[in-house]
């Protein structure tokens, strides 16, 4: 029985978290016609070191003077997921990085089998096909163009996040969210700092406004995220993140009148009919049960 209710738990906080990096993305795409994507990479990331310390203290949680080798690790495959991605998006077009990236579960599946010894179990392996053959719909790996070398940068890319989630699933047994999430924030904002140090612009009112917003809604949904892989095994997790394609998708349409054709609105069904199949799976569990951060 608790089992199934740490899978629930866990299938709700990936969806949870996928809605608030779609919003995030939302309100990134708001305000990168006037501030340089690195640049909102930056103080992201800085605004969220400074709550997260804030938060640690308020909580008291101290930092580990144990694992800091794999808490390394975190910081570091989050960090060079972004340089990584950020050089690739640089170079080829947007949708084609964007599909490279979104390779990560694969290598996730890999790593979680080889270093973790977790399995998806016989409803994720009945499951997962649905959703990523709808992720495939989303993303049209048939219009891809951009076989190069930067091509092989955008694979290393979603390595590099398989692999940050892969530390995230490792430490979630033994460290607590607040601490996993600080050293992802605190790195990635050094890592951004290069690539804006020769097109910083200075924010007026209102894009400071949305910058300490999209810090703010960017650290929920890394605790979301984080917390999500105390409940559930990795691939499950990644998995039921492709929600979040559906919702970017939504949003275009909403906000910026980016009508989807027949393919993005079939993948979309695929994948929150498949998200629904997970969680619904395990109502069974007790509704007393409440989600911890």
């Amino acid at each position: 029985m608790q089992s199934e209710v740490n899978m629930k738990n866990g299938i709700l906080l990936s969806l949870l978290s996928s809605l608030v990096f779609s919003v995030m993305n939302a309100l990134v795409k708001g305000i990168s016609s006037t501030i340089p994507a690195a640049e909102i990479a930056f103080f992201r990331g800085l605004i969220g070191t400074l709550l997260i310390l804030i938060l640690m203290r308020y909580s008291g949680v101290a930092f580990s003077r144990k694992g800091i080798p794999m808490l390394a690790v975190r910081g570091l495959s989050g960090g060079l997921y972004m340089l990584a991605f950020f050089y690739t998006l640089s170079n080829i077009p947007l949708t084609d990085a964007s599909l490279l990236a979104q390779l990560a579960p694969i290598f996730v599946a890999l790593l979680s089998a080889l270093i973790l010894k977790e399995k998806l179990g016989r409803r994720g392996a009945a499951v997962f096909p649905v959703i990523f053959a709808g992720a495939l719909l989303l993303l049209k790996p048939h219009e891809f163009s951009s076989y190069s070398v930067y091509a092989l940068v955008g694979l290393l890319s979603a390595f590099f996040s398989a692999a940050a989630s892969i530390s995230i699933r490792y430490l979630s047994r033994t460290h607590p969210s607040y601490e996993i999430v600080f050293y992802f924030v605190a790195t990635s904002t050094l890592v951004a700092i290069p690539f804006m140090w020769d097109s910083f612009v200075i924010p007026d009112a209102r894009e400071s406004v949305m910058l300490l917003i999209i810090g703010l809604v960017s650290l929920l949904g890394q605790l979301f995220l984080t917390k999500a892989f105390t409940h559930e095994n990795a691939v499950i997790v990644q998995i039921v993140s492709y929600f979040g394609l559906f919702l970017n998708v939504l949003f275009g349409y909403l906000f910026w009148n980016e009508i989807p054709d027949l393919l993005t609105v079939a993948g979309g069904v695929m994948i929150v009919a498949g998200c629904m199949i997970l969680f619904g799976g395990y109502r069974r569990s007790s509704p007393k049960t409440k989600l911890r951060m």
